[in-house]
């Protein structure tokens, strides 16, 4: 008999959605890829690493050249030097970090505060480990922190505050009050920040990124999580990393080394070299709100209303003035009814609370966007 670790897991709503979706020929507004290609020039570096034939294990930490390209854009971005040698590590996308920075660091019993809706690896990997979920709801149409009631969630045994900003699946971006609050409330204590930043360069509406990395009281206490996936749209390639303290960089490499031999090299060395190209990250969020604006716009002629993305390539719409069913059995419909496929928001909270809100994922061709608004106009 198998005694299964993870009895409260259902299976990946995105998947099912996706599956439901493909066999019914339906545009996928569900998954977190994007429609578009990466650079050539970021192909042709793949192809010249190929070629000269790197293609043995890279080191488990991750090739230096990388670590040094990722420690000089985040000193350049935000202001902290990582030390290469024992601060960065790359991992094989940003799911497998969030899960090895978890896995070094919670035991059994210990608490995580995390924030709902929240990305749906978050809870398996703690609870895998022994650890208790805390969950603190974010508040409001526009989804904030209430900072004093995380405060009131604080005990002798939290270890962990998880946050993400820009946010999955709200789009909802930290202000410098929230990081300052933050910070206030782990001074003094043993927690760590688990920082997603994995849509770092997607913000719009004036707002600007803030990194842990900015405020040095929280750098020291915390690991940021981020992908080359997301910004380079080669979701499929697995590759992000983690910074943070070199003590629980060591830690952190420990459950790394014995979950996996090492991370792709030829595209190792190619996203090294790649880095060198600012301007494929720098110009994202000019990109993005463009495609945010152009859906938005697109879907004023539906009765789907925007709840606006701040960040991220996520935008939620509400369909109260269409429908009074549950998410999931409303987005069923689309898919069956309209040909779209998109995730229900309750797929993001642990209990299944009635919220008429669907999240999309404008990351895809105008094509695709303009036929996505013309059939739910017919809802």
């Amino acid at each position: 008999m198998i005694a299964p670790k993870l009895i409260t897991l259902e299976n990946s709503i995105v998947k099912a959605m996706t599956e439901l979706g493909d066999s019914q020929n339906a545009i996928n507004m569900a998954a977190g890829y994007t429609d578009f290609h990466c650079s050539p020039k970021l192909i042709d570096l793949v192809r010249k690493h190929i070629s000269e034939g790197i293609n043995e294990f890279a080191p488990s930490d991750g090739v230096m050249a990388l670590r040094e390209r990722v420690s000089n854009k985040i000193e350049s971005l935000y202001g902290h030097k990582y030390n290469p040698e024992t601060e960065i590590t790359i991992t094989a996308g940003a799911t497998q970090a969030i899960f090895t920075t978890i896995t070094a660091l919670i035991r059994e019993g210990d608490e995580v505060v995390i924030f709902e809706p929240a990305y749906d690896s978050y809870v398996p990997a703690i609870e895998i480990n022994g650890g208790k979920p805390v969950f603190v709801p974010l508040k409001g149409p526009d989804f904030r922190i209430d900072w004093e009631e995380v405060q009131k969630m604080i005990t002798s045994n939290t270890r962990m505050i998880i946050i993400n900003s820009p946010h999955n699946p709200t789009g909802m971006v930290l202000s410098e009050l929230d990081m300052l609050r933050l910070q206030k409330i782990i001074n003094g204590t043993r927690i760590t920040v688990l920082s997603d930043e994995i849509f770092e360069h997607m913000v719009f509406n004036g707002d600007s990124h803030q990194s842990v990395a900015l405020y040095p009281k929280l750098a020291e206490r915390s690991v940021i999580i981020s992908s080359f996936g997301e910004t380079y749209h080669v979701s499929g390639w697995q590759i992000g990393y983690c910074a943070g303290p070199s003590n629980v960089m060591n830690e952190l490499r420990k459950v790394q080394q014995v979950m996996m031999q090492s991370v792709s090299s030829p595209f190792q060395w190619a996203l090294s070299e790649f880095l060198e190209f600012k301007e494929e990250y720098l110009e994202l969020s000019t990109f993005y709100k463009e495609k945010r604006d152009r859906f938005n716009e697109l879907m004023g002629d539906t009765r789907f209303k925007p709840i606006v993305s701040h960040g991220s390539f996520f935008q939620l719409f509400s369909y109260d003035d269409i429908s009074d069913e549950r998410d999931k059995d409303f987005a069923v419909r689309l898919v069956e009814e309209a040909g779209v496929t998109t995730i229900p928001i309750s797929a993001f909270y642990h209990e299944k609370s009635k919220k008429h809100l669907l999240r999309f994922n404008f990351a895809r061709t105008d094509e695709n966007l303009v036929e996505v608004a013309r059939r739910l106009s017919k809802f």
